[in-house]
């Protein structure tokens, strides 16, 4: 997996528009209490966010943000959605939290390993199409 960087952070900020320069598929990965399933994997599209305040972004404002400073369209992002129950300080892996995190992380390195567009939106339609069913 040479052809791909990791940036790890606990919140977006618009900074990270700049980070999508140059990326041909990018994932977005995230805790998240509104999964039905152990996880959620989606295609974003640029959003502008509602929030009062440019110092926390959800992955889809970021894209805005690329693209009103970029004057061009993202690249393809997509965002993995790991269920999760609580956050408080301190607190430690759930025992589901931890299964839906595996679960995750072995979908993850599906992609990972097949970093193809028209792979990854299969994938995206397929995780849609289950929670619906």
């Amino acid at each position: 997996l040479d052809n791909i960087d990791i940036l790890s952070d606990f919140q977006l900020q618009i900074e990270h528009a700049l980070d999508l320069e140059n990326r041909a598929l990018v994932l977005f990965v995230d805790a998240s209490v509104s999964c039905a399933k152990a996880f959620d994997f989606a295609e974003l599209s640029p959003a502008r966010d509602k929030s009062y305040s440019t110092h926390a972004l959800n992955p889809s404002a970021v894209l805005a943000v690329y693209q009103d400073v970029k004057k061009q369209t993202p690249p393809p992002c997509f965002l993995l959605s790991i269920r999760a129950q609580q956050f408080e300080l301190g607190s430690g892996l759930s025992l589901d939290a931890e299964v839906c995190l595996t679960q995750a992380s072995q979908f993850a390195a599906l992609l990972l390993n097949n970093p193809a567009l028209d792979f990854w939106r299969r994938q995206a339609t397929s995780c849609k199409e289950e929670s619906h069913a």
